[in-house]
């Protein structure tokens, strides 16, 4: 009988022991992103993964990667189903209601998708340019300067000077001729002035000339800058009417919500997103700048893809956790702020293209 009970005592102990292991263990979620987890071949790699590895080695924390959807990542953080997100999440009020994050280890920005411009696309840009309103207002006030100092000229010579400026209409002809001539530098010599009022009408002419022609240099200048910036739509309120993409329950998302855009499509994959502006579905996609950028730098399919300069929005990645967790997110957070000191985290950073800007 005692034998019996000690058989019964040790197979409880048993099963305690192992209940505690896998209480112990813990369930850690993820879902690709790129450069921050990258999964290929059932193999785990990037900057979240390196963190994370590190953290749960150095704190001897056992643990089991889960895979799973954005939007059911973060129900079952703020719900305690997972006990930790090493998806690079942002921190913003809403979450931090329902989740304690870790110390940041990144900061980025959200950026805008396009598409790039064909070259009949850039060349009706310029065209657009050339032609437009301040370009022809600038040239027909040269054009009329020029007429005016022709006639003036043919007025002062035609008779003091009848083999230069002939003493007809067909000398107003010769006086145009020479306005050009001298508002250009040119300066053929075929055509001079020999009267005080001529000289004097070519002395104010060739001085005002090179004004006129810096002016009209600068009108073409102005033109084609303003355009090319139009054209690059690089303001954000530029997309506020137009259809836009980001991802569904993101901080992007979140953004483009409380600042009013009009007709916004929410995508469960990033790569839904990017797809939808080489098919015209959206203009553009706007979402974080380290992951849309890692995409279309290592993505051939994206190589009609740009990221306009403007950034906004700005973000702080961490680890995010059950509200439960409160002394396991102190341990890891201490982790990470030792981890993100080292020469070796600039080196990771480095090594998956987002060394310029970290946190």
């Amino acid at each position: 009988m005692i034998r019996y009970f000690t058989i019964f005592i040790f197979v409880i102990s048993m099963l305690s022991a192992q209940c505690q292991l896998s209480n112990d263990t813990l369930l850690v979620a993820y879902r690709p992103s790129p450069p921050f987890v990258i999964e290929e071949d059932n193999h785990l790699e990037g900057i979240s993964v390196w963190l994370w590895n590190r953290c749960a080695k150095e704190l001897h924390i056992p643990f089991k990667y889960v895979s799973m959807p954005f939007g059911e990542m973060l129900d079952s953080v703020s719900t305690g189903g997972i006990d930790i997100s090493i998806n690079p999440l942002t921190i913003t009020s809403k979450r931090i209601k329902i989740m304690d994050f870790t110390h940041s280890f990144y900061a980025s920005h959200s950026v805008i998708v396009k598409g790039k411009k064909s070259p009949l696309e850039k060349m009706r840009d310029f065209l657009r340019s050339i032609f437009s309103v301040n370009f022809w207002s600038g040239f027909l006030f040269l054009i009329t300067f020029i007429l005016l100092f022709g006639v003036l000229i043919w007025v002062f010579e035609r008779n003091e000077n009848p083999e230069k400026f002939r003493n007809d209409y067909h000398g107003i002809k010769d006086g145009i001729w020479w306005s050009v001539v001298t508002m250009t530098t040119v300066g053929y010599g075929d055509k001079t002035p020999v009267s005080r009022g001529g000289k004097i009408v070519a002395l104010i002419w060739m001085f005002s000339g090179l004004l006129f022609i810096s002016g009209l240099t600068a009108s073409v200048a102005s033109s084609l800058t303003v355009n090319r910036l139009s054209s690059d739509n690089s303001s954000l309120q530029d997309f506020k009417e137009r259809p836009v993409g980001s991802i569904e329950r993101s901080s992007s998302a979140q953004y483009l919500k409380e600042h009013f855009f009009k007709e916004v499509h929410l995508y469960n994959k990033y790569s839904t997103g990017l797809n939808a502006i080489k098919t015209n579905e959206i203009d553009a996609f706007i979402y974080d700048e380290p992951i849309v950028r890692y995409q279309i730098l290592n993505n051939k399919d994206y190589n009609q893809l740009t990221i306009l300069p403007r950034k906004f929005d700005v973000q702080f990645y961490a680890f995010a956790l059950p509200k439960k967790h409160n002394e396991l997110t102190n341990r890891i957070s201490q982790k990470i702020i030792d981890i993100t000191e080292r020469d070796e985290w600039q080196d990771i950073l480095d090594e998956y293209g987002c060394g310029d800007v970290h946190h």
